[in-house]
Order: C-alpha cells, then sequence, then structure tokens
C-alpha cells in the first residue's frame, strides 16, 4: 500500500504540464532516435546530458526514461522496414518484421512491435513499482564488501556476455577503469595519472566520457564507413491487428516480460540476450513453426515485449543498488551524478519526489508512445532518408558544444577528442564500449569499497568474503568465468559416451 500511495503522489508529479511537456519531448526524440539507425538511446541520452544542466532533476530523469524507451519502440522500425535495427535490442525483430513487410504485412509487423512495447513497459513498470522499495529496503544492510562483490559481478558479468570475446571484454573494462583512476586519489590527495596538470585534478567528467567513447566515436566511425546511399523505406499502411493474428500474439506479449524483465536487473548486457530467448521460446511454443524465418508474428511479438520489461528492469537495480546494467543506465548514473543525487538503497526516502516521478512517467509515456507509433510508423520512415554526413556533422557539433559546457575549459574539447578516438579504435578492433563506461563509472566506487572493506578487517583480504552475500555473490562470479569451461567438459563427456555407445553398436553388429 505504501508503494501504492507513493505511485499516486508520482503521479501528481508526472501530470504537471512541464514535466508532461519534457515527457513528450523524449518519447518524441526517443523514437525518431530509435528509428536513425546506429543512433543508439545511450548516444542520445550522452548528448543531452550538458543540455539539462539547468533542469529541474525531475524533468530531465523524465525526459530522459522517454528517450530510453522510445528508442526501444523507434528501434524495431527500421528493423522490420530495412532489415537494420536502429539499436541493439532491435536485431531480433529482424528476423520475423522483415519479411512481414517484404510480403505485405509491415503494418501488422510493427502493430505487433508497438504493442509488444507497450505490454512489455507496462508489465515491466508493475514489477518495478512493486519490487523496487522491497529491493531498496533490503539493500540498506548491505555493506563494503558485498557492495564490491556486487560490483565485481557487473564486471565479470558484463565482460563475459558482451562482445566478441572475453579477453575484449576485459580490455574494454580496463581501458575504462584507467580512465576513471585520473584525478586526485580521494583517501590520500595523491595525483594519479594527471601528467602534471592541475584541471585534470578532478578527473575526468563522465559526461565528457560518455558522449566521447559513444557520439564521437560512432561519428568517427560511420565517416570511415560512410556510403552515400541511403535506404529507400518500404511504403507502410495503417498498422492494424486482425483477430488471426491478436489470437497469435497476446501470449508471447504476456511471455515476454517474463524473460525481459529479470534479465533486465542483472547485469547481463541488456535486452540482447532476453530478446533472443523470448524469440527461442517462441518458436518453440508456436502452433506455426513452419512459418518462423518467412515472417511469423510471434516472433516480433515476443521479443520486443520483453526488450520493454528489461528495460524497467534495468532501473531496478539503478536506482536501488546505483547499478548499471545498461550503456543507457549507466549514462543515467553519470545523470545523477551531475545533479549530486547517489542512485542506491537511501534514494526512495531522500528523493521520493524525483523517483516516484519517474516512475509514474513511464507509465505517461507508454501511453503517448503507443498514440505515436500506431498512426506515424509512415512518418517515422521517412526520417531514414536524411543523408548521414549531415546526421552526424551535427551529433559531432552538439557533442563538442556540451563538452565545452561542462566545464568551460578548451581542455575539455582536447579530452572529449582523445577519448572518441578510443571510441573509434575500440570499434575498429571490436572491444564492446558499455564494459568501458561501466568501468568509469563504477571503478573509483568499487575501489572505494574495496578500501572501506579492508578498514574494516584491518587489512585482511577475509575481510571480503565474511558475510553470506558477498560468498554468495562471488560463486556466482565464479560460475560465470567457469561456465564455458564446465560446458567444453560436458561437451566432451558426452562425446566420449556417443564413441563409446558407437563402439559397441559396431562391434555388437
Amino acid at each position: 500500500m505504501d508503494s501504492l500511495n507513493s505511485l499516486i503522489d508520482g503521479f501528481g508529479t508526472a501530470l504537471t504540464p512541464m514535466n508532461l511537456l519534457w515527457a513528450a519531448i523524449g518519447v518524441l526524440l526517443g523514437t525518431a532516435i530509435g528509428v536513425l539507425p546506429g543512433i543508439g538511446p545511450a548516444m542520445a541520452v550522452a548528448l543531452l546530458l550538458p543540455v539539462t544542466y539547468g533542469l529541474d532533476p525531475t524533468g530531465a530523469f523524465i525526459m530522459f526514461a522517454g528517450i530510453y524507451y522510445g528508442a526501444m519502440f523507434g528501434g524495431s522500425t527500421t528493423s522490420i522496414l530495412l532489415n537494420t535495427p536502429g539499436e541493439s535490442a532491435a536485431v531480433v525483430a529482424a528476423i520475423e518484421g522483415n519479411p512481414m513487410a517484404k510480403s505485405g504485412r509491415g503494418a501488422q509487423a510493427l502493430a505487433a512491435a508497438a504493442i509488444g512495447h507497450f505490454a512489455g513497459g507496462m508489465i515491466g513498470t508493475i514489477l518495478l513499482v512493486v519490487l523496487a522499495p522491497t529491493v531498496a529496503s533490503l539493500a540498506i544492510g548491505i555493506g563494503a564488501p558485498d557492495y564490491f562483490a556486487i560490483m565485481v559481478l557487473a564486471f565479470i558479468a558484463v565482460t563475459s556476455v558482451l562482445g566478441a570475446s572475453r579477453i575484449r571484454g576485459i580490455a574494454s573494462l580496463l581501458i575504462g577503469l584507467t580512465i576513471g583512476l585520473v584525478g586526485l586519489d580521494q583517501m590520500t590527495g595523491q595525483q594519479r595519472l594527471t601528467f602534471g596538470s592541475l584541471q585534470l585534478a578532478d578527473g575526468v567528467d563522465v559526461v565528457i566520457v560518455a558522449v566521447g567513447l559513444f557520439a564521437i566515436g560512432e561519428a568517427l566511425w560511420v565517416a570511415a564507413h560512410l556510403r552515400r546511399s541511403t535506404g529507400k523505406p518500404i511504403p507502410v499502411g495503417r498498422p492494424w491487428l486482425g483477430r488471426t493474428d491478436l489470437k497469435r500474439t497476446w501470449k508471447p506479449w504476456l511471455r515476454g516480460p517474463v524473460i525481459g524483465f529479470p534479465f533486465g536487473a542483472i547485469p547481463a548486457g541488456g535486452a540482447e540476450i532476453p530478446t533472443f530467448l523470448s524469440y527461442v521460446t517462441e518458436k518453440r511454443l508456436s502452433k506455426h513453426r513452419d512459418q518462423f524465418g518467412k515472417g511469423a508474428i510471434e516472433g516480433v511479438a515476443g521479443p520486443e515485449a520483453a526488450a520493454s520489461a528489461s528495460a524497467a528492469g534495468t532501473l531496478v537495480s539503478m536506482l536501488t543498488l546505483g547499478l548499471p546494467t545498461t550503456a543507457v543506465a549507466a549514462v543515467m548514473l553519470a545523470a545523477f551524478q551531475q545533479y549530486g543525487i547517489q542512485p542506491g538503497p537511501l534514494l526512495f526516502e531522500r528523493e521520493p519526489e524525483l523517483v516516484w516521478g519517474l516512475i509514474a512517467s513511464l507509465f505517461v509515456g507508454m501511453v503517448l508512445l503507443l498514440a505515436l507509433n500506431l498512426p506515424l510508423a509512415p512518418v517515422w520512415a521517412k526520417l531514414l532518408r536524411i543523408p548521414r554526413p549531415y546526421l552526424y556533422a551535427g551529433i559531432l557539433f552538439f557533442a563538442a558544444v556540451g563538452a565545452y559546457a561542462v566545464g568551460g575549459e578548451s581542455l575539455d574539447l582536447v579530452i572529449l577528442l582523445v577519448i572518441g578516438l578510443i571510441g573509434f579504435g575500440m570499434r575498429r578492433y571490436g572491444l564492446p564500449v558499455l564494459p568501458a563506461v561501466i568501468g568509469v563509472i563504477l571503478g573509483p566506487a568499487a575501489e572505494q569499497q574495496l578500501r572501506r572493506a579492508l578498514q574494516i578487517s584491518d587489512g585482511s583480504v577475509t575481510g571480503l568474503v565474511n558475510t553470506p552475500f558477498s560468498v554468495t555473490v562471488y560463486a556466482i562470479v565464479v560460475l560465470i568465468v567457469a561456465w564455458p569451461l564446465i560446458g567444453r567438459l560436458i561437451g566432451r563427456v558426452r562425446g566420449g559416451r556417443n564413441a563409446v555407445e558407437e563402439s559397441r553398436t559396431v562391434s555388437g553388429g
């Protein structure tokens, strides 16, 4: 009941004219950004961070959340119409959505995706309302060893799940941790990696790192591989689902959030894994398996519902533990720090108006997004005709202006360019960007919690594993690290058994 009362108060905050305007701007921007290939929600939020300095924190976060959910909606439009995912969570939607579009059922695919996002977002946000205060109350009892264990889990999980290999994920994490070391040591005052520059004594601003790695790195990468031709959108009719389509989609809409929400709440790489698992689940459960690969509507409805629910799950970890599990959450955590607010167990007590206003705005945003995406799908498709040189020139301009606005120092622009070049190099060699961003944000906090735990235990390493919670988390870390080896051993044992059985069969014959 306390959560329900708080949510009602949150609606009072979210439904003020100004906050409604920010929600509408957020969902419009997010949908447009999701439609444009290569510009994900993380880049959008990173670019807008410096612009929102003068805004009220509640309005800023309502807009950021609108961008996050809007990009999820918009990303499926290009997946379905052009077989070009607007962002990573929409990759699976292309598998069935594009064949549907080519066969003249693009309108139905877009409708299944839009309603799937609406259902997944609503169910996920309801779970957020129910679970977040409970998780926050439990997290109050978590000590320094436990927090350090959680951060180690985040580091290991995000480097293991993302990228072409674990080594590349770890390399990306090390880049982020190194950038996070720049500045004065908080406990001793010793300068680290400042190269004698007083301007670097405060460290590299997280906003500049996020903008550099996402926006500058992506713009340079696209410029290096620029193609003048732009895709031609497939004409879209009025999105509408018939009775047969509804019969085939309502169960996937409900199953998707069950898969998506838990994966969003744990450090497992965001919506990519749950969308794929949802697709595999729908393929196994469908009565129309022969249509998969040729345009099965279940393969669009389930994964898209899972994607939106995972976004709500991401907010649980970010708001209650201060733990970002996706790139967008990492950038939003930087936004909280920009306003001097620290997400964590006490956030619900210290900033109830902000938190519950943000959660209530998610419900409002979902309704706005459904109203926008069903009738305006043909309009979004036309955004694909913007020439990429103009698009990325604008991104570079806003990135430079935003970075300069952070501190008003010309050195910030130099740092932005250097980090942008690092981001370009990471893309060139297949290093995922998310571990680096999480390393920059969580690295200093992990170091602080490690030192606190060691101080409490008088320098004894056993102080890191002296609670049941920390032992459990480290056991999960060991399982994640050892899982590929376990999988190989199981494969060899099975292979050996099969070989023995075959030899027995041959000798018996």
